[in-house]
């Protein structure tokens, strides 16, 4: 198998790369920035390429008859015009394309996710949920980041929608076996973690993994809160919110994931495991 990695740089992509390296599995890092890569540290023939560019594309992809992605699933039309015939694909798109509120990075996902099925190719598309514990991932650390400066937390419906975040150590297996598997067709799978839970509950574990004091929930309706969201970026130390951020705390985001155990035989950790890992204790000087 001759396998290319795009997106070998960011978050999913370069924790997908350790994987494959510390598994001895060559592969050919397919990134814009050569410098990011480079800083990495990790094996593997860089092949520079712009995703905006059809030609470079298809010369970095030439000779691949495997191509896993981590990059938006925009870019799934892209790939699966500069791959060679007879490659299959395992790309990475999100549980944002099942959302009732249409958003670009939503529309995005739907149409990669389109691209594939049509195209008569092999392959898969994994929809993660909220990933949570890469190296610089914003998401629970922006939370913690509210919840140490605000009195109080609050949340359209007191919180009450679900969410089922998934540790990015999961995602990466997810993608490993995948990527082990051959997939007699274009098909899709939502990866997840173990159950979901109200997102008031996810805050307070949030809040304990963090060392933080879990400020009292205060139910309030979207609305206010998404007319308010834009001013978070006048505020210094704030962590920026978007509207839409709001509108979606207001969805459930709850997923079966009987299918990825059984076709990708992975058992995603629990959420004190991961939160665990993702702000590990600190020691103080006695």
């Amino acid at each position: 198998m001759t396998l290319a990695l795009i997106g070998a740089t960011g978050r999913s992509g370069a924790a997908l790369a350790r994987a494959l390296a510390d598994a001895g599995t060559p592969f050919i890092p397919v990134v814009r920035d050569a410098a990011k890569w480079r800083a990495l540290a990790l094996p593997g023939a860089l092949r520079a390429a712009d995703l905006r560019d059809p030609a470079a594309l298809k010369r970095a992809l030439a000779g691949a008859d495997r191509v896993v992605s981590t990059v938006h699933a925009r870019w799934a039309s892209a790939l699966l015009t500069a791959a060679e015939p007879g490659a299959s694909f395992v790309l990475m798109g999100s549980t944002r394309r099942f959302s009732q509120w249409p958003d670009a990075h939503g529309n995005g996902v739907r149409a990669g996710e389109a691209a594939l099925l049509a195209s008569g190719r092999a392959g898969i598309m994994l929809h993660p949920t909220m990933i949570y514990g890469a190296e610089g991932e914003d998401n629970v650390r922006r939370l913690a980041a509210l919840i140490a400066r605000l009195p109080v937390a609050p949340l359209p419906g007191g919180g009450r929608a679900l969410v089922q975040p998934i540790h990015q150590s999961d995602v990466t297996r997810c993608l490993m076996a995948a990527l082990a598997r051959d997939w007699p067709e274009a098909t899709t799978r939502v990866v997840a973690g173990p159950e979901p839970l109200p997102y008031r509950d996810f805050l307070r574990a949030v809040a304990a993994a963090a060392g933080l004091r879990a400020p009292p929930i205060l139910p309030i309706p979207a609305l206010p809160l998404r007319l308010l969201a834009p001013l978070t970026r006048l505020i210094p130390g704030l962590p920026r919110i978007g509207a839409d951020e709001i509108r979606r705390l207001t969805e459930d985001k709850a997923f079966d994931i009987t299918p990825m155990r059984n076709d990708l035989g992975v058992d995603p950790i629990p959420l004190e495991e991961g939160l665990a890992l993702t702000f590990p204790p600190r020691h103080t000087a006695p």
